[in-house]
């Protein structure tokens, strides 16, 4: 099963394997060619895949749990998952190699 735990093991294997060539995407961006930022910006948007299934699983394994509303480790949960989810999708954003070099040293790469 995909979001059993094969599935993120292997997610969780992809996240960090494609973590290093973001990381790069993040470093070196600047004196690039434009070969070179497709690639990178193509390798850092597909890292939302292996992330995506993750925030699949955790929502699905919180939905079957038995946690009151009231508890506080639910809304402490919730509220990773919605700032993993927006980092994520600030992620995508920054993946384009132009909006990257634009927003480089901005409250919103660094925040």
């Amino acid at each position: 099963s995909m979001l059993g735990y094969t599935g993120l093991v292997f997610a969780s294997f992809a996240i960090v394997v494609l973590g290093f060539i973001v990381w790069a995407h993040h470093m070196f961006t600047v004196g690039m060619d434009l070969k070179s930022n497709t690639f990178f910006s193509t390798v850092t948007a597909l890292i939302g895949i292996p992330t995506g299934v993750k925030i699949i699983a955790w929502v699905s394994m919180l939905s079957n749990s038995r946690l009151s509303r009231s508890d506080p480790i639910l809304w402490w949960i919730v509220s990773f998952i919605v700032l993993f989810t927006l980092g994520g999708i600030t992620g995508l954003v920054l993946s384009c190699s132009s909006m990257d070099v634009v927003l480089h040293d901005s409250w919103f790469v660094v925040a």
